[in-house]
């Protein structure tokens, strides 16, 4: 079925799913190529936040030494925004399912636009710095708007499969765009690496004005209690970011995860998620407001959203981990350039297309439990090629199945996710609920960039060590090229390992998720709404 006549079936088809009559009510008729539209911008949305993560990484090295930062420090400006983006998620979650998620949705583009533009700007590091985190505030909004944006112009439907596929097929698509466009910008502009930054921000505004123009009007209940559980926020957001910042500085720590400010921080973290879980309960179960999560949401689908929460967190920190070691084997282990880098991965962004349609189809076609457990398997198959790479074999060995199975695995399984949070998640809840979803992966792609970190650095030290008979520092400056090698081998081995248990969880608790698209109604779906509608 093409795209167009899905989506001119939306109306007819979401009608005959149980409870979906009063949503499509409360919206205005729409045409197919509005809504296709509509569908383009929220995608566009999720496109620039992975490339507004990734777009830098070529650019670091040039922006270093354009504004002078030590190559320790440079990591700060890529984790400042993925710092802030991780750790509002929940909060401007919660508010777009409150005061609409057009409006939370346009200021967050605006406001990843403005930020983008004065980092493009920077005279300095703290300047940068600071305005990376801002911009990231502004990824954190565009995300759950986004995804509550689509369930709730989606009711159930074959429109709806397709429009979660296409969105999610945005992440992986906008890694791999930041790429490409950050190595072509930071080699041909005139401007280097400040060129990136100008045009996320043309970006952020087209979409802004996307939005305006094609996105329906909120329609918020006039009765609802629209009080903001501001101390839990401030209570999860605060361990977030303690989180975050330990998972991103540990390893760049005077001594490294031994360093007493970095244990201190963990611990705090920590005990701020046990207050903020405590603080929940106590608010639900004693006070009229309600809270910024209900615990219960953990236990939906007789506990299989927290097993999908678990599967997110570790298929996004072996794809994470498997993108940032490949651009290091290819422009710091065979000395490639930035634009010969970026041509290695252009597989990314065609798979990317493609899926779009394969998810739409397998997705009402094949029960959910084998989409994601053969998304973990193609993630893990993507990260063993890079594990045991050959360097001096053709590309079309190793590089290009590797690129391609990478994108069908994040693909296959973020999106079946995508799919199976929304329909389990209540109608005033779906921006929150993306964002709890969202806000998992973001930190397990902090967790697997810190742990194949980690074991990359001491792999490739012991096997320098090992190669010229004396103490290496550093391996980069110090090392044989055969040590950087087996450092990112290494580091392939746990992102595979990531994947694989992802896999067993999989294979082991979704068994009865059923079909995430659309379909006729059967036992399993039937489960899934009424462990939904409890």
């Amino acid at each position: 079925m093409s795209t167009s006549k899905a989506f001119a079936r939306d109306d007819v088809e979401s009608t005959k799913s149980e409870g979906s009559v009063k949503e499509v009510a409360d919206h205005p008729s729409r045409s197919t190529l509005r809504s296709i539209a509509l569908v383009a911008v929220c995608t566009f949305g999720m496109i620039i936040n992975s490339a507004g993560s990734l777009a830098l990484a070529p650019n670091l090295p040039r922006l270093g030494e354009s504004l002078h930062i030590e190559d320790a420090k440079l990591q700060w400006i890529m984790s400042s925004y993925g710092l802030t983006s991780g750790c509002f998620l929940l909060l401007f979650g919660r508010l777009a399912d409150l005061y609409g998620r057009k409006l939370v949705f346009i200021l967050g583009t605006l406001w990843y636009a403005v930020w983008a533009l004065g980092c493009g700007f920077a005279q300095n590091e703290i300047s940068i710095d600071l305005m990376r985190g801002f911009q990231g505030m502004g990824s954190a909004a565009i995300i759950p708007a986004a995804l509550g944006i689509l369930a709730h112009s989606f009711p159930p439907s074959r429109a709806r499969t397709l429009a979660f596929a296409t969105f999610s097929a945005g992440a992986p698509l906008g890694g791999a765009i930041g790429v490409i466009l950050g190595s072509v910008l930071v080699q041909f502009a005139t401007i280097s690496w400040r060129a990136t930054f100008f045009l996320s921000a043309g970006l952020g505004v087209a979409t802004a004005l996307g939005a305006i123009f094609f996105i329906d009007p909120d329609v918020l209940d006039p009765q609802a209690d629209k009080r903001v559980d501001w101390i839990g926020a401030t209570i999860v957001t605060a361990a977030l970011v303690l989180l975050l910042f330990v998972l991103g500085e540990g390893q760049l720590a005077p001594k490294g995860w031994k360093t007493p400010y970095i244990l201190v921080l963990l611990i705090l973290s920590i005990t701020f998620l046990g207050v903020f879980i405590y603080w929940e309960h106590h608010i639900q179960i004693n006070t009229t407001r309600a809270p910024l999560m209900r615990l219960e949401l953990w236990k939906r689908a007789q506990g299989r959203f927290a097993v999908m929460q678990i599967i997110g967190f570790l298929i996004w920190a072996a794809f994470t981990s498997w993108m940032f070691f490949v651009v290091l084997y290819y422009q710091t282990y065979l000395g490639l350039t930035p634009v010969l880098s970026m041509v290695r991965m252009l597989p990314m962004i065609v798979t990317g297309i493609m899926l779009n349609v394969i998810v739409f189809l397998a997705a009402s076609l094949i029960p959910g439990v084998i989409l994601i457990s053969f998304g973990c398997l193609a993630t893990a198959v993507g990260c063993i090629l890079f594990a045991t790479i050959i360097p001096s074999a053709p590309y079309w060995a190793f590089s290009f199945p590797a690129t391609i199975l990478i994108v069908i695995g994040v693909d296959f399984a973020y999106a079946t996710g995508s799919l199976f949070v929304a329909k389990i998640a209540l109608p005033h809840e779906q921006s929150f609920a993306g964002g709890v979803y969202n806000t998992v992966i973001q930190v397990g792609g902090a967790v697997g960039l810190a742990a194949t970190t980690v074991l990359y650095d001491q792999t490739a030290l012991r096997e320098a060590e090992k190669i010229l008979g004396h103490p290496v520092t550093q391996v980069e400056t110090e090392g044989p090229h055969e040590a950087l090698l087996k450092g990112y081998q290494a580091a392939q081995w746990l992102g595979c390992a990531f994947a694989l248990c992802a896999m067993l969880l999989s294979a082991t608790f979704l068994r009865k998720i059923g079909y995430v698209g659309h379909r006729k109604p059967d036992a399993s779906l039937e489960d899934s709404e009424k462990a939904a509608e409890a």
